[in-house]
Order: C-alpha cells, then sequence, then structure tokens
C-alpha cells in the first residue's frame, strides 16, 4: 500500500474540486480525505495499491473539476498517513 501527501494550488476552490477529486478516488479505488485549506490550497491524504495512487495523481494534476486549474503540486510519501476505509470530503 502506498500512503500519500499532497496539497495542491490554483483555481481549486469554488469549482467542485473536492467533490470531482472524490469522485475521481472512488472510481479509481483510493481511500482517504480532501478538504480545502484556509490558504487557498487542497489537502488531500490518499491510500491504496501503488498503481492506483499513481493514476489517483495523474487525474488530480490535470484537475478533475473542468472549471479548476492546478497550478502547483506538492506531493510525499506518508507511512504515518491513516489507513481509510473510504475517500471522503472534510470540512
Amino acid at each position: 500500500m502506498k500512503k500519500i501527501k499532497m496539497t495542491v494550488s490554483g483555481r481549486v476552490q469554488g469549482v467542485g474540486f473536492r467533490y470531482m477529486t472524490k469522485m475521481v478516488a472512488d472510481q479509481i479505488g483510493v481511500s482517504g480525505i480532501v478538504r480545502n485549506e484556509d490558504d487557498g490550497s487542497v489537502y488531500i491524504e490518499a491510500v491504496g495499491p501503488s498503481d492506483k495512487i499513481d493514476a489517483f495523481i495523474a487525474a488530480v494534476k490535470r484537475s478533475p473539476s473542468p472549471s479548476g486549474r492546478v497550478d502547483t503540486c506538492t506531493l510525499e510519501e506518508d507511512a504515518n498517513v491513516e489507513n481509510y476505509i473510504s475517500f471522503r470530503v472534510t470540512n
């Protein structure tokens, strides 16, 4: 299992980005969370098989929201990320 943390910046709030990210995660089959941050970015934790996490990362970088835009994406693997059962939108 691969566990990642991502912070995505750009036009990612107010465009349905979190809900579209959840939809993509559900389609690919990864679990985790997505939430808005006070600085205008979106924070994501995701857990799943390496190939599915890689597909999820690629989809997020392309912006799952048609009216969204990803300018920057910071990504790190973190073994301490919780083992989520499903993918959910928080806050």
